[in-house]
């Protein structure tokens, strides 16, 4: 029986009289490419700063790994997250960025993350500033500073924002390797064509509802 990394029983989210999150449930299982399509402001980032831990809900479950989100852990922690645009440090390159984010945790060496530049198609020995980078190179650093301690499950919130289509397809040719290594991903997308290369199952959200379409 296939396990699910991740469960959603009811949730809500209200924001004084709106509604942002209207009884969301749905299971997603480990191992898969996991899409939600929908157009901006219908819930999809709200969701998944939930899942993050990030916005307590207004009620409801978060089940990850079996623990409850906000009440048995705060934030989950074999997660890699890309919700919104990256936040780096402009004055350093990519790799001192994910140097100083690396000893946070401590979880990994310089070989580790050098390695996690070069799978994103960035030089980790560039001097570049992070400043200087164009918008696809600080998407390409986000994913990378994402997978580099090697978690379970990665929630990416349009992660081909900023990419030409060379970028595109790396990503995507990125986000098929790392779900044959047993990775669980949640993306979420307007790119009806990212969903149908990508997703093993995918959910629609409208205004805060979320529908299963396959």
């Amino acid at each position: 029986m296939a396990e699910n990394v991740l469960v959603i029983k009811e949730v809500t989210k209200k924001f004084k009289n709106a509604t942002a999150l209207d009884k969301v449930s749905v299971s997603f299982e480990a191992g898969k490419i996991h899409g939600i399509i929908g157009r901006n402001g219908s819930g999809k980032t709200v969701l998944f700063k939930c899942i993050c831990g990030f916005m307590p809900l207004t009620s409801g479950q978060i089940i990850m790994d079996g623990k409850q989100i906000g009440r048995e852990i705060d934030v989950p922690h074999d997660v890699g997250i890309i919700i919104e645009a990256p936040g780096f440090l402009p004055n350093y390159s990519g790799y001192k960025n994910l140097k100083l984010l690396s000893l946070i945790r401590k979880k990994i060496d310089d070989t580790r993350i050098k390695d996690t530049l070069m799978r994103v198609g960035l030089d980790p020995e560039s001097k570049k500033w992070v400043g200087k980078y164009s918008l696809g190179m600080r998407q390409r650093l986000g994913i990378a500073q994402a997978i580099m301690e090697d978690p379970s499950l990665l929630i990416l919130d349009e992660p081909m924002n900023g990419l030409d289509k060379h970028g595109v397809e790396d990503v995507r040719q990125l986000l098929l390797k790392l779900k044959e290594e047993g990775k669980t991903i949640l993306i979420a997308s307007h790119s009806s064509e990212d969903i149908a290369r990508l997703c093993d199952t995918v959910c629609e959200m409208d205004a805060g509802i979320l529908m299963a379409i396959r």
